[in-house]
């Protein structure tokens, strides 16, 4: 297992403290983690203003949205057809449990991964997404940053979102706060630090070594 506090200490002690994720509401998160599947958040910040203008973000709103009218207003970000059916989906499971994520998480309790697996357009990554920005959960989202963060620091057989997340353990006293600022630690370090081997070899982890009484 690999022991990634230690990086997270790293990033923490070395990189400027900012809130993630970039959102005004739980609502603009869930479409937000939708709609930056395979694109860049630049596309996706004008999705996100076009349903800002037509909603505000209110999930019953949202909810309403002609299925067309849904997949127009977020054209910008790419794949508008299948992501407008992701996010339709699960704002009608949401308004299922009349938009109460209290009551949604006390209802699924430790299935609750499991059930937004099952949704459309949500896979491993977005439901750990979901897990810790909405449901306060404890998970470490294993996305591209984090694969190559971790390949630049010798961890080999890791290319992929289960293969890194399976190798991860954190502690049991680890906090959703922390899970959600380790997150947007290694976003952040990777817009940076990862564009080619220069930035890498600039950064503060490219001499880091994992104590081996912990690896």
């Amino acid at each position: 297992m690999i022991p990634v506090v230690e990086v997270y200490e790293q990033l923490k002690r070395n990189m400027p403290e900012r809130i993630w994720w970039p959102a005004e509401s739980e609502w603009e998160i869930i479409i937000g983690s939708i709609l930056v599947q395979n694109t860049n958040w630049a596309n996706v910040e004008y999705s996100l203003h076009n349903l800002r203008e037509k909603t505000q973000f209110h999930p019953e709103k949202v909810a309403a949205l002609p299925l067309e009218e849904l997949q127009d207003l977020i054209r910008p970000s790419g794949f508008y057809i299948n992501k407008g059916r992701a996010i339709q989906e699960i704002f009608f499971w949401l308004q299922d449990f009349t938009f109460d994520l209290a009551v949604i998480e006390d209802h699924y309790g430790t299935n609750l991964r499991k059930q937004l697996l099952s949704l459309r357009g949500i896979g491993e990554e977005t439901a750990d997404v979901l897990l810790v920005y909405i449901f306060d959960g404890v998970e470490f989202i294993a996305d591209r940053y984090a694969q190559r963060l971790f390949t630049r620091l010798g961890i080999e057989g890791i290319e992929g979102y289960k293969k890194l997340k399976h190798r991860v353990y954190l502690p049991e006293d680890f906090s959703t706060a922390e899970a959600k600022e380790f997150h947007g630690l290694i976003v952040d370090f990777g817009k940076e630090y990862l564009k080619n081997d220069t930035t890498w070899a600039a950064s503060f982890l490219a001499d880091f070594s994992f104590d081996p009484l912990n690896s």
